[in-house]
């Protein structure tokens, strides 16, 4: 058995309420786009085994609908904010955000982090207020005696409701800015000598200078971090828990932190036994595609496909942006199945097709596809390690 799958039977004995031996009941705090896709497959399995999940999730939830699965309970909360508006900020504030990474210095683009992040944050502190400050939703919760809180670490919150509900929680992460929740919540040390902040570029085999410009790296962040922290949650965990507390003090009650890569794909630094990493669990053998899809593929003779997709949350781009990328697009002899969701650029080749949505995994795994475009994201790099796709 696989290390990955040690860790989510593990989760499930957490789950489980060995004195009448029947299953567990696991709340869940999660966020949006890859990240619940990432969730969910947990949550499948769970379901699978025979475990009772219920999802706390907002009106104004974009990926996490009630209406697309009928074995997951949900708990859908109201908000004032609109759907539209929390698309915003992930499709267009993240969209530039991906892509003036190569265009900026570190301080400029994570300046840009640094205000993406804290909007994000005012948005999940929202949330969180409506559910705690919610007594009718809160007294439902207290009666449902949950065996367990699974929630993503980036969302604060799911370990403010373990808290109120006095059950045990665990966290799936793949990283946060300068490694500071997994440091400070987490307990893990990262040697700036030899440990690389995350998206600085940098290896673990650095010089001297780079070493000290790593370590400048670890005072931003670290200071970005405290003073946040101070400034927002430290605040209303201490109102809503009638004490004074941190985040990272509540965090650090976590049992266990799901770690969304694996060991062979980050540098070497010192783990503690209670993170596991769990890269690769939503990769799943190729179903067959759709019948229009497999007649495109299939035209593609000997020269196969291409797979282009930014992840789930960019969608689309400028025109001049997506005219320059069609355009080199249709020089390629392949095929390319491109995730595109706007006005079809001008200089689309023959070659191109757009979609919406692409089945990602089953195109992966058909064996003409020959070469996967793709940001980085986690989801997307597992799928093409999976199915043996050289990545770009």
């Amino acid at each position: 058995m696989s290390l990955k799958w040690k860790s989510l039977i593990l989760l499930m004995q957490l789950s489980c309420c060995f004195s009448s031996g029947s299953c567990g009941k696991v709340l869940v705090w999660p966020t949006e786009y890859s990240h619940w896709i990432n969730m969910k497959t947990i949550l499948d399995e769970l379901i699978q085994r025979g475990h009772e999940v219920t999802v706390l999730t907002s009106s104004a939830s974009i990926l996490v609908d009630p209406n697309k699965t009928s074995t997951i309970n949900f708990e859908v909360y109201p908000t004032s904010l609109m759907k539209d508006d929390l698309k915003s900020l992930f499709t267009s504030r993240l969209r530039k955000w991906t892509y003036d990474f190569k265009q900026q210095t570190f301080w400029e683009y994570f300046s840009q982090v640094q205000e993406i992040f804290s909007e994000y944050s005012d948005r999940i502190e929202m949330f969180c207020k409506e559910v705690v400050l919610n007594k009718k939703l809160m007294a439902k919760l207290q009666d449902s005696r949950f065996d367990i809180v699974l929630a993503d670490a980036v969302g604060p919150c799911g370990e403010l409701l373990a808290e109120l509900l006095e059950a045990p929680f665990v966290y799936s992460l793949r990283f946060t800015p300068g490694y500071t929740y997994e440091k400070y919540s987490g307990g893990l040390m990262f040697p700036s000598s030899y440990v690389p902040i995350v998206l600085s570029e940098l290896t673990d085999q650095m010089t001297f200078m780079e070493r000290v410009k790593n370590m400048i790296y670890v005072f931003y962040f670290d200071f970005w971090f405290q003073t946040f922290n101070e400034k927002k949650w430290d605040q209303f965990y201490s109102e809503v828990l009638g004490r004074p507390t941190t985040l990272s003090e509540t965090m650090r009650k976590a049992d266990m932190w799901l770690i969304r890569t694996y060991w062979d794909l980050e540098f070497p630094r010192p783990f503690l036994p209670n993170f596991h990493f769990v890269g690769g669990l939503h990769c799943r053998p190729a179903k067959p595609l759709p019948k229009e899809m497999e007649d495109f593929v299939q035209s593609s003779g000997e020269e196969g496909v291409v797979v282009f997709s930014l992840g789930s949350m960019v969608s689309n781009m400028t025109e001049e942006r997506a005219n320059v990328i069609a355009s080199a697009l249709a020089q390629l002899p392949q095929k390319i199945f491109w995730r595109f969701d706007g006005q079809k650029p001008s200089s689309l080749g023959s070659n191109t097709r757009l979609y919406k949505w692409i089945p990602q995994n089953d195109l992966l795994g058909h064996p003409k596809t020959k070469a996967f475009i793709t940001h980085g994201g986690t989801n997307g790099i597992y799928e093409a390690i999976y199915h043996g796709i050289p990545m770009i």
